[in-house]
């Protein structure tokens, strides 16, 4: 069975940082391409920013230079440094596995950016 199991989200002030983590298990976690999406109360889902399996990066326009994903094979473990938080970052952080028509979701951690 696979699971995916986000943590380190919270309350932070605007200009603080956060770095969530991502455990998957149950899949080959180095063969699948892993990203992280967010959806504010409102909003559809979007994407944060991904990494392949050969950790190719590539991120949304809101984000580039402020966050930065990574992967530790290793420790079947990705991980969203996110460092500037703006109040409009405020969301629910999902990591996502994708490989062929294998797509799995974990069940999300909440950020909020407020002072």
């Amino acid at each position: 069975q696979v699971h995916l199991v986000e943590s380190g989200g919270g309350l932070v002030q605007p200009g603080g940082s956060l770095r969530l983590s991502c455990a998957a298990s149950g899949i080959s976690f180095s063969i699948y391409a892993m990203g992280w999406y967010r959806q504010a109360p409102g909003k559809q889902r979007e994407l944060v920013a991904l990494i392949t399996s050969g950790s190719s990066t590539n991120y949304a326009d809101s984000v580039k230079g402020r966050f930065t994903i990574s992967r530790d094979n290793a420790k079947n473990t990705l991980y969203l440094q996110m460092n500037s938080l703006k109040p409009e970052d405020t969301a629910v952080y999902y990591c996502r596995a994708n490989r062929g028509g294998y797509d799995y979701w974990g069940q999300g951690t909440q950020v909020t950016v407020s002072s």
